[in-house]
């Protein structure tokens, strides 16, 4: 392999590891914003635990790798594939930051995704794209995962609050506070088992189109790198973030937050089984609005939440603009 070639491999691996990295302290408030705000955990705490859950379940599985690695565009092999994932991680990096910037809880996911398919398309046109494999693994999940978050929240907060309608509200508060540990550690597991696997799968693209890997096989020195970048990230938190998540979406309780995280939790970790690269900021963001949606409609800070709807729906496009022009810089200076 020629030098110039090794060296253009290792600044990818390198971006790759840097997304991931970003990834973590991005969607930090993705595992911890209700624990925190519900004062179940102190922030610290709740970092640390989310680090080491995400590490661990970042070791689950591959499903969602080999679905970034080869469902969702054809990268043409050696140097300009190369640029092509290069192109791509610039694009979501970039879209990354200006939404931790603004304090909008963006997809990491869709930032990548949305970057792979700008860049394929400036590389080889539109038929470079599995467009069979965007639709099943990206656009539906995209469209269901967050209903599914809305309905279930609502539902699971509803059936919470008659089981304890005679409790005392105090008590109850105590209990649920106690309860939101496991259900943060379980919304940490999740989000490390489908985001970092998100990472995974780029690299694992790299390899193969430099040649070094024959089919999209993860290697296990890249599931620690990407297990390791994620935790790192999420130790950093992500607190702009998390005072939107946790705060400013709507009032929420101990018992608030543990359905939130139980529900965006449970669908995370089953799109994982399933291969599907879903978003986590979408799914625990509606997961709140469903859960606080049960007490009153006007619980819910609807302006936030349309912010945060307009980000969603703004993600695919935007990274991949970027990504596209990333590429028609790279491949002019590479």
């Amino acid at each position: 392999m020629p030098e110039g070639f090794t060296i253009l491999l290792l600044v990818v691996l390198g971006l790759a590891v840097l997304f991931d990295y970003i990834n973590g302290f991005h969607d930090t408030a993705n595992a911890i914003a209700t624990s925190v705000s519900t004062r179940a955990l102190r922030p610290h705490i709740a970092i640390l635990m989310s680090a080491t859950a995400n590490f661990v379940g970042a070791l689950t599985g591959t499903a969602v790798a080999k679905t970034s690695a080869a469902g969702i565009a054809t990268t043409p092999e050696g140097h300009d594939g190369q640029v092509v994932i290069a192109a791509a991680l610039v694009g979501a990096i970039t879209w990354n930051l200006i939404t931790w910037r603004l304090g909008i809880p963006s997809s990491s996911s869709h930032a990548l995704i949305g970057g792979l398919i700008g860049a394929a398309i400036a590389a080889s046109g539109v038929d470079a794209l599995n467009l069979p494999g965007i639709g099943e693994k990206v656009v539906f999940p995209l469209v269901a995962s967050p209903i599914l978050g809305v309905l279930i929240g609502f539902g699971l907060m509803v059936i919470l609050l008659n089981v304890f309608r005679h409790a005392h509200p105090a008590r109850i508060n105590e209990r649920f506070r106690r309860l939101q540990v496991l259900s943060a550690a379980y919304m940490a597991f999740s989000h490390g088992s489908n985001d970092a696997q998100k990472t995974m799968g780029i690299m694992t693209l790299a390899l193969v189109s430099a040649g070094i890997l024959a089919e999209p096989v993860v290697p296990l020195w890249v599931i620690i790198a990407a297990a390791t970048a994620i935790s790192l990230g999420t130790a950093a938190g992500g607190w702009r973030i998390i005072r939107t998540m946790g705060q400013k979406v709507v009032k929420l309780d101990p018992v608030h937050g543990f359905a939130a995280e139980t529900t965006a939790a449970t669908i995370i970790v089953g799109a994982s089984h399933f291969g599907m690269p879903v978003s986590t900021t979408h799914v625990i963001s509606s997961a709140i609005m469903g859960v606080g949606a049960s007490d009153r409609l006007s619980a819910v800070r609807w302006g936030v939440a349309g912010n945060i709807v307009i980000a969603w729906i703004l993600t695919l496009p935007a990274s991949g603009f970027v990504a596209w022009l990333a590429w028609e810089l790279l491949s002019r200076v590479l």
